[in-house]
């Protein structure tokens, strides 16, 4: 299946783009005014919060036993330490530039998802990486002496973090809705971030509303709802198609950067981030026996409630 504009498909990818790419400035300013450790757990409670509200009314089930170590290492890879590191790394580097080394985490997700999932890898795949990678590496050195700091390797770590807690979801995908499996690693994720509860709750009595804002924002939309939208993405096409759309939050990062946070960009940046949507469209043109191999190879999902579509993303 391939993500066609105006599919739900390509819609729900165009809505986790738009959302994680708001999500960098929305960092720097939450980071600014409630410190690494309390933006991390306030994020993390707020989603948390938010998924089990709506849990009961949009028919969320109780996970497996045996799926409960898969789900502790989504809630720990993609929610708490990506977090922990994004935030840290941020403290360091520009929202833009940030936004830029997290490009990073498709890679991994492909790799990983080639050496456990089986999917397949073809040539515009892999000349579209590069082309992309070439953009993203184009950009961060377009931002001078901010492109890269003592935070660019603990950015770089949450690109690795999160391109684990791709591949991580996906055999869960096959057996849980994406409304599911983000309320499970949420949960997760929160929970494993309790030891900096303290520093959340004396850091939010002196904040200013501004941070309070970004924190309740990062919670509700980047978090929730696009996990939610990344999860139905993922669900219904080939990890390399889907991860393959994520190159394009650094290029809107930058433009949400400018107008938030008035960060200008460099024109190597405009540059790079023009050569990473031409690797995105290279990555996306496969030919349709490419399409049939990536349909037909590895294991295939298993008939268990995959809905064809969830509430929360229509």
């Amino acid at each position: 299946m391939n993500a066609r504009i105006g599919s739900r498909s390509f819609l729900a990818l165009a809505g986790v783009v738009v959302l994680w790419a708001s999500a960098f400035p929305a960092v720097r300013v939450g980071v600014d005014g409630l410190g690494v450790a309390a933006l991390s757990f306030l994020r993390l409670a707020v989603a948390a919060v938010a998924l089990a509200v709506v849990a009961p009314f949009l028919g969320v089930r109780r996970p497996r036993p045996r799926d409960l170590p898969l789900i502790a290492l989504a809630g720990s890879t993609g929610m708490t330490a990506y977090q922990i590191l994004l935030n840290w790394g941020e403290v360091h580097v520009s929202a833009g530039t940030a936004s830029m080394l997290i490009a990073v985490a498709p890679v991994f997700s492909v790799v990983l998802g080639r050496a456990f999932l089986f999917e397949p890898v073809t040539r515009h795949v892999v000349v579209g990486s590069g082309i992309a990678i070439g953009g993203s590496v184009i950009v961060a050195l377009g931002g001078g002496s901010t492109g890269f700091s003592v935070g660019a390797p603990v950015v770089l770590a949450a690109a690795v973090v999160q391109g684990v807690y791709h591949v991580v979801s996906k055999p869960l995908l096959r057996r849980y809705s994406g409304l599911e499996v983000t309320t499970y690693a949420m949960v997760a994720g929160t929970v494993l971030a309790l030891p900096l509860a303290p520093a959340a709750l004396r850091a939010v009595a002196g904040a200013p509303p501004e941070a309070l804002v970004s924190a309740a924002y990062l919670g509700l939309l980047p978090s929730a709802v696009g996990f939610v939208l990344w999860g139905y993405a993922v669900a219904r096409l080939p990890l390399t198609v889907s991860t393959a759309a994520l190159y394009l939050v650094p290029p809107v990062a930058l433009i949400v950067s400018f107008v938030w946070l008035s960060e200008v960009p460099h024109a190597l940046e405009v540059v790079g981030g023009v050569v990473i949507i031409a690797g995105v469209v290279l990555i996306n043109r496969r030919s349709p026996a490419s399409t049939r191999e990536g349909r037909t190879s590895g294991p295939q999902p298993l008939p268990l409630r995959v809905p064809e579509r969830t509430p929360a993303c229509d």
